[in-house]
């Protein structure tokens, strides 16, 4: 029948029409109010602001039907806590890196960044389309949360030092604040580790209760001031070589929605990837000249530190696969990905990269 014919039939015009729609549409888009509480302090405008700009993203797209409300680290729970604020209820949503969570199964780490892992486009390209996604929130199940794309910071930096490394023995009893499961190959090597939240690191660094911390990139440690207690700027942070940030979301409260606002929330959150990736690519360099213009000591970590390092990281991978069958299932996949995304990367990209680096004008 013609949709002309139709009309004549059921007696329904433009406006009779819409009387129809309208019901449907407005169930359709029930109101809806979360919270998201995240793992960061306000101060720091491009991880919390990544959060910031999903939530606002998420209410434009619902006319404000589906209104979620951030808050900083401490405001409802400490930053360290999101996962259990998920998955207790308290909170419907948290926005926070997973390899906090490696205290309670090392597969956490996986969420985030793996230390020797792939770089920010390999490791993305495996949780969207490698099939990272769906192993992760598999084992999320068992922790009443799912996940969601929400943000990288590309690779991050190796961190501030009082003293200067020169040796694998300088890192015996050295105390760093190192987050994640990177700490354990830190310990393999004589540190150390401290897994403190972002706003209490200065503090910990200044009183010496801490010789040296990590924590992003030139944007966001210099506006937590480090420089000014430990001179000395390493890189690079092999144990972040391109880690993700997700949004957890409590499972009972994700399967409730209705599949638009999930779509929208999806959508929401790879807004804020691409968008906290391209403010770090513009703000790391300018705050980086800013440091060194101020008596910054940048350093590249020693050769043999590094090739320790990638020793200590692959024994306690092979450690943990042996125990940890989860653990092994995503490692496996990830591993296997990012070999062959490697493979391809130095045909092309890594050959430009490094001309286009030799050549820029500093």
């Amino acid at each position: 029948m013609k949709r002309r014919d139709f009309i004549k039939v059921t007696g329904l015009g433009v406006a009779g029409a819409a009387t129809v729609a309208a019901p449907a549409i407005a169930q359709s888009m029930p109101e809806l109010k979360w919270r998201l509480t995240t793992s960061w302090p306000k101060s720091l405008d491009t991880l919390h602001g990544g959060a910031e700009l999903m939530a606002k993203a998420v209410g434009e797209a619902t006319d404000n039907k589906f209104q979620i409300q951030t808050f900083a680290a401490g405001e409802i729970v400490p930053g360290l806590q999101v996962l259990d604020a998920v998955q207790n209820g308290t909170v419907e949503m948290g926005h926070t890196a997973p390899y906090y969570y490696y205290g309670k199964d090392a597969t956490f780490t996986f969420g985030s960044s793996v230390p020797f892992g792939p770089n920010m486009r390999l490791n993305q390209a495996w949780y969207m389309i490698g099939g990272g996604k769906e192993l992760l929130n598999e084992f999320y199940k068992s922790y009443n949360v799912t996940s969601l794309l929400a943000g990288n910071t590309g690779c991050q930096m190796g961190g501030w030092f009082r003293k200067e490394i020169t040796s694998v023995d300088d890192l015996k009893g050295l105390k760093f604040r190192i987050g994640g499961f990177a700490g354990k190959v830190m310990q393999k090597l004589g540190a150390v580790p401290q897994q403190l939240a972002g706003g209490d690191i200065y503090p910990a660094l200044e009183k010496g209760t801490i010789d040296a911390a990590e924590w992003v990139g030139p944007y966001d440690d210099e506006k937590l001031g480090f420089h000014k207690v430990a001179p000395n700027y390493y890189f690079p942070g092999w144990w972040e070589g391109g880690p993700m940030l997700v949004a957890m979301i409590n499972l009972d409260k994700w399967n409730a929605l209705p599949k638009h606002y999930q779509f929208v929330l999806e959508q929401a959150g790879h807004l804020a990837n691409n968008w906290m990736m391209a403010r770090y690519d513009q703000a790391n360099p300018i705050a980086l000249k800013k440091l060194l213009a101020v008596g910054t000591k940048l350093r590249p970590f020693p050769a043999t530190v590094m090739e320790a390092s990638f020793k200590a990281a692959k024994e306690l991978h092979s450690e943990v696969s042996a125990t940890n069958a989860n653990f092994k299932k995503v490692y496996d996949s990830l591993t296997s990905f990012s070999n062959n995304g490697y493979q391809w990367f130095q045909v092309a990209e890594v050959g430009y990269d490094n001309f286009m680096a030799r050549h820029s004008q500093v």
